[in-house]
């Protein structure tokens, strides 16, 4: 079953983003660093989505996950695809393997589970079947 995310009506979705504002730091070890954060401003995208709800938290933590999971995705490595077309099928892999694979455990099964996408936990042998 395929679900189009390009189907969902914009203007249904609850969607804003918190603008970071970072200041200069100074030159030193940390100079790969992105400087500190001074001020964060809200900006609203579509629908109507409670500001007191509104920031990073969630973001950051795929971004997390992102770069626990792929490698060529960590901050300061030398880990990348030398083609385009390697590095999609990475992402393709990672973003199948947490939705139908891994069990989240706030969720207790996986997210396709609870979207009613598929019945069960799939194996390994059975994504790349699929794949």
């Amino acid at each position: 079953m395929n679900i189009c995310v390009k189907c969902i009506v914009i203007s249904e979705i609850d969607y804003a983003q918190l603008h970071k504002i970072y200041g200069r730091i100074e030159a030193g070890p940390d100079w790969y660093g992105s400087g500190r954060v001074v001020g964060a401003v809200p900006r609203v995208h579509s629908g109507s989505p409670d500001y007191q709800r509104i920031s990073t938290s969630h973001i950051e933590r795929a971004n997390l996950s992102v770069r626990m999971h792929l490698r060529r995705f960590t901050r300061m490595t030398n880990a990348f695809s030398k083609k385009l077309e390697n590095l999609k099928a990475a992402v393709v892999l990672y973003v199948a393997f947490y939705n139908f694979c891994r069990v989240h455990q706030t969720l207790r099964v996986t997210p396709a589970m609870e979207a009613g996408i598929a019945d069960h936990i799939w194996s390994i042998a059975e994504l790349m079947i699929r794949a």
